[in-house]
């Protein structure tokens, strides 16, 4: 009886040591009124020793805020803020209101700066505060220990140009790092512009980790060409800078600005014309070739009930960089409106596509009597306007010579 007296104070005794050890784990150096910040937590984990959790150089954490209130606050706030050696972040939660002695937690998230030079790791300082007007609550240096990447390969430069014209070349310079802990092998460079359908992939090989401490083996660089197609429409395009192997990938987004004159193969001097039924309309088109090379083009023009339309040449050889214009003819059985497409294919490609609209009015003059009679008006016109002229020209004065008599 006597032992099971003495073991109820015993086991009292241990459970309050283990609730002051558990407390006291989780005690954090808050300054304040406002708030008792009883934990904070990194990716789920507990930075209770304020300097035990690694975090990865260039990743997003979680900072997850759990604290009591001791007051009646309104528009209270809570900032997470990394201190780097160079750069700091720091993220806000909205405003909200908290009631005294009620428990909160909230969520922040970090991007972990990247300073590290040339150490596997180095130590960063996150705070925490919980403020509004009146009150404020701090933690101050949480350390974290920031780590390289496993596998990193940066894309520490890409130079390119903002803009380029359609048919050019973009070169597109490169040069990668390697960050991360570990060697990086066979290591390939893509460049793309999706929207144009064009790519281009490069073998830049092996780099080696920041321990062989070898400037020249942890970095290298090169020059991609990508061929900007000719008919590619003006405009603002994305290009992209992807770097990969097996264990990691890392891209850069740029923005470039193409330029076309033409961008169009065929330039038409009138989509319009007007003539009487059963007469010729003819139509100029200027078929352009932008390209360094010689180009064959197919012109087919398409014919509807009332309508036919042809081309004198069907098949137009251009050479590179020149134009030729060609001529189509088209005529209406009827009077009225119509609309008919001229196709220019380039091989099986259909590269442009023109609509000309021709519009028939009356009727087209074949009577010869009619002829006739228009030729002899013109005819005696003239001839009236040169009888007026001669008619009405003064003759000359002639010499007057007199006889004298003696």
């Amino acid at each position: 009886m006597n032992t099971k007296n003495l073991m109820v104070p015993f086991v009292a005794i241990v459970t309050a040591l283990f609730l002051v050890a558990t407390i006291s784990a989780y005690t954090y150096n808050v300054t304040g009124d406002l708030a008792d910040i009883y934990d904070v937590k990194i990716d789920g984990l507990s930075a209770d020793n304020l300097d035990d959790i690694s975090v990865i150089a260039g990743e997003t954490i979680t900072v997850k805020v759990y604290f009591t209130s001791a007051e009646d606050a309104s528009d209270v706030r809570i900032k997470a803020e990394i201190e780097g050696d160079k750069v700091d972040v720091d993220d806000r939660t909205e405003s909200f209101d908290v009631e005294e002695d009620k428990r909160y937690r909230k969520t922040l998230t970090l991007k972990v700066p990247y300073e590290l030079k040339d150490e596997l790791s180095e130590n960063i300082t996150l705070n925490i505060k919980v403020w509004n007007g009146d009150f404020k609550s701090e933690i101050e240096d949480i350390t974290l220990r920031v780590q390289r990447p496993t596998y990193n390969a940066d894309l520490k430069s890409v130079s390119v140009a903002q803009t380029v014209e359609a048919g050019e070349s973009l070169p597109v310079d490169i040069v990668l790092k390697n960050l991360g802990y570990n060697e990086l092998d066979d290591l390939y460079v893509t460049v793309s512009m999706s929207a144009l359908g064009i790519e281009k992939t490069s073998y830049f090989g092996d780099l080696v980790s920041i321990e062989v401490e070898d400037d020249d083996e942890d970095s290298a660089s090169g020059r991609l060409y990508l061929n900007i197609p000719y008919d590619a429409e003006e405009g603002v395009y994305t290009l992209e800078v992807e770097v990969s192997n097996d264990d990691t990938v890392n891209s850069v987004i740029k923005q470039i600005v193409v330029k076309n004159d033409f961008a169009d193969n065929v330039i038409v001097s009138t989509y319009e014309n007007s003539v009487a039924v059963g007469e010729d309309a003819s139509y100029d088109l200027i078929v352009v070739n932008p390209t360094n090379k010689l180009k064959v083009y197919r012109i087919v023009t398409e014919s509807s009930n009332g309508l036919s339309s042809t081309t004198e040449q069907a098949v137009v050889a251009v050479p590179a960089g020149s134009s030729k214009t060609v001529v189509i003819i088209a005529n209406a059985d009827s009077e009225g409106e119509y609309n008919f497409d001229v196709n220019v294919f380039s091989g099986e490609e259909l590269v442009s596509k023109v609509t000309l609209n021709l519009k028939a009015e009356g009727s087209k003059v074949t009577n010869p009597i009619v002829v006739l009679t228009v030729i002899l008006a013109i005819i005696f016109a003239v001839l009236l306007i040169v009888l007026i002229v001669l008619v009405t020209r003064k003759p000359e004065k002639s010499e007057e010579f007199g006889e004298s008599y003696y």
